[in-house]
Formats: C-alpha cells, structure tokens, sequence
C-alpha cells in the first residue's frame, strides 16, 4: 500500500525547480518555514505555475481535431487518440494525475498552515480565498476526468477520485465518491466565497482567481450538476457585472486571449504548443463554419494545404478558463431547461451578434426563429462546438451531452468510440495504479 508520500516528494522536487526550494511541507534543519502574506503567495504561485495542461490532452479524445502522422511528437500522442487508457507504450504521454496533487499538496499547505501563520489582513483573505477556489477547482477537473458525469441519482454510488486535504505524508489515497468530491467542491467555494477580496484580477494577472472568476466557476459547476436555477444565477450575477464581448466584426484578437474584454480567468493552457503541432482541425469541425460570414473561422483556423491548423492557441497568451461567452452560452441552455426558450434564444443571439458578419448574423436570426426547443438545444450544441473550438470544452460537453460515437484513424487503423463508450470516463493511470494498488 502506497502512501501520498510519493506525490509530496513531487511536490518538495517541484518547489525547488521553480524557485521556491525554502519552502517544504515539514522544516527540516537548514530550511525556512513559509510564515508571511509573501511567503504563501509564492507558495500559490506554484500551484498556478504548476497547473496541469489536461484540457490539451482531452481534445486528442474529441471529434475536434486528427492526428497528425507526420510530426515528431506523433508516438507520444497517438495512443491518446486511440483512447487507449491501459496497457499504453512507456512513450505515451499520461494524462496528469500526479500533477493535480502536487498542486493541491502547495494547497493543502497554504490553507492548514498559512491561516494560522499569516497576520490578518486583506492579502491573507485573498491568498486563502485563491486557495480555495484553485483546491475546489482541482478537485473539479480531477472528477471530471476519472469519474462518470455527475448524476444525481448515482453520484452517491459512483467511484470518483481520492480527496486529500491535508499535508500528511502517511494519509492514505482512497477514492472517494462523486458525491462526497462534488461536496468538497462546494465547501471549498463557499470558503473562498466568504473571504475573496478582489473583484476581478487585471489582465496579466488573472491566471489567478477572483469573485467574478468564482462566480464563473460556480456557474459551470452548477451546469455540470444539471441545477438550471443556480447555473442561471450564477451567469447573470457575472453577467451583471462583466457582460462584454470581442466583437470579431472590428477585432481580429481572438476572443479566448488572455487579453481579450472577455476574460475572467486566464489559468489553463487548453491547447499547448506540442499538441497544436500534432493536430489538425476534423473536417467535421471546419464543416461546422459558414466560413464566409462566421468571423471566428479566420480567427481559429489557418488553411495548411487541404487541412487546417489551429491558431487561437499555442502560446501563453491564449490561457482561459473563464470567458464571458461561456456566461451567456450557460445562461442560454439553462434557460432552455427551465422551458424558457425565447429568452434562451435571445442569451445566445447577444454572442452570436459578435461572432457573424451583419448578413450572417441576419441570416442565424432566422435560422434560430422557428426553432423548437429540441432544435434549439441541439443548435446551441453546435454553436458551442464552434465558439469553444480546441479551448478545452468538447471532451466535457460530449461526456455530459450524448456521448456520441466518433472514429479516428490511427496509422491507416480504424479506432472506434462507440456510443456511451465507458471510455468516456479515463482511467487512472498506469503509473498512478502501479504506486497505489488502491486506486
């Protein structure tokens, strides 16, 4: 039985590549303990730093994107596209379990140490509340990578991911329900909630956590969870404060860029560079754009031959967790759940508004009118398919929504994800199993 001795040592490693090597988890001789406001927001910095680059890998699952034969990084990435979850080559890149526990392992400390240690000021309420906020959104992705979606009607029964809340080099990891890691989640916000100082974080340094990020958050937390009344007042509680949109009519800055009036929360890195080099855009993708008056087509893609690059990512500046779109598309589904379609078409139409040419967007208008509700939602699909594209959205919508088939061909092979695939939920990984029989 394998203790989480083996992901604090990561994180004892990881502290010293980035700089802060004074800081670990017990004082041994020679070594300083983290005490001051400056101290653990070095301590949160590595855990921003530190943040896995997951939603990169999820779209190897998706029906975004092919593989890319061609390219150096092709063997590490292959098995991915081929959701090949156990048995996988040495070579094959993992999806980043021990990543997410190394961050929260810096978490763990700065909340149960930092509260009793830091002076009391409004600094140490932002440094706890950020803590909060990045440990519940951890615990949110872990979740929702290795467990089943989130049903009511099972999440009590169904296996979710281990909870550690502590630094504690002989706790155990168990897997704890999806129940009981959704009810931490919400704990945590709550904490982060009664103590958030800053309303929003300016550009530049909002890869960190705020209210309008946490109300963002809570928004998306609640879509997943399927509560339409607290996904809807949690948008328009953003939206009441921060509603702007990157009018591609007059901006050719892509609306997910840490820049853009849009952003709220600029921490994941959801298309990174070894994995835009190894993709192109699916032609079921590029099929989805009226490429003549959707302004997002030239924004997102570059044409390389008969396919498509992928463009809106690659670099740091294009990091986003949290946009305003993401507001009104939550707004606009949980609108249509609550049987109030023509409000829910209007949500949707005010992003759209910004995305087409003025005969374009006319044209969607009156694509949109007749809709029934069941048409709607399956349109509203689409559209977030296209606005969300590569961003780190798809392998979750597709998880929480139909779970449709898709095919990827591999090396001349045909890989199939059938429908409701169990597959759709990973695997722990190999190397994590191996270090806890456990799991």
């Amino acid at each position: 039985m394998r203790k989480i001795t083996t992901f604090i040592a990561l994180a004892v490693i990881s502290f010293t590549s980035i700089g802060c090597d004074r800081f670990l988890d017990i004082q041994p001789e020679g070594k300083v303990i983290p005490v001051s406001v400056e101290d653990y927001r070095k301590i949160l910095t590595s855990a921003y730093s530190k943040y896995p680059i997951h939603r990169s890998l999820s779209a190897l699952r998706t029906d975004e994107m092919v593989i890319d034969e061609n390219t150096s990084d092709f063997p590490y990435y292959r098995e991915l596209a081929m959701w090949k979850d156990s048995n996988y080559d040495a070579e094959t890149k993992e999806f980043q379990w021990a990543d997410f526990y190394t961050v929260i392992f810096y978490l763990n400390q700065a909340i149960n140490e930092g509260s009793k240690t830091m002076k009391d000021s409004p600094e140490k309420n932002q440094i706890l509340a950020e803590a909060y906020a990045l440990r519940a959104y951890s615990y949110f992705d872990l979740v929702n990578l290795y467990a089943k979606p989130y049903n009511a009607a099972t999440a009590s029964a169904d296996r979710g991911v281990p909870i550690s809340l502590k630094a504690d080099m002989e706790a155990v990891l168990k897997p704890s329900t999806v129940q009981e890691v959704y009810n931490q989640i919400h704990e945590d916000m709550g904490k982060a909630e009664g103590l958030m100082v800053e309303q929003q974080q300016a550009a530049g340094a909002n890869y960190k956590f705020s209210k309008n990020a946490l109300m963002a958050f809570n928004a998306r937390l609640a879509l997943y969870q399927g509560d339409w009344n607290k996904a809807l007042q949690y948008a328009q509680a953003v939206l009441s404060i921060k509603a702007e949109l990157s009018n591609l009519n007059t901006s050719n800055t892509a609306p997910n860029h840490y820049m853009s009036v849009e952003s709220i929360l600029a921490l994941d890195n959801p298309l990174n560079t070894n994995v835009q080099n190894v993709i192109f855009a699916s032609l079921e993708l590029i099929s989805k754009y009226n490429s003549a008056t959707d302004k997002r087509f030239g924004i997102y893609f570059e044409k390389n031959n008969s396919r498509y690059k992928v463009i809106k990512g690659g670099s740091n500046n294009f990091r986003v967790s949290f946009r305003t779109a993401e507001l009104y598309f939550i707004k606009s589904e949980a609108l249509l759940k609550l049987n109030r379609l023509d409000e829910a078409k209007e949500a949707l139409l005010k992003v759209l508004a910004n995305r087409y040419t003025p005969a374009g967007y006319t044209a969607v208008q009156n694509e949109i009118s007749p809709m029934n509700a069941s048409q709607f939602m399956s349109y509203l699909l689409d559209e977030r398919f296209r606005e969300f594209a590569l961003e780190g959205h798809r392998w979750f919508d597709l998880r929480r929504a139909d779970q449709k088939k898709i095919i990827h061909i591999v090396n001349g092979a045909e890989y199939i994800l059938q429908q409701n695939d169990p597959r759709y939920t990973i695997e722990y990984p190999m190397s994590a199993k191996k270090n806890n029989p456990n799991l």
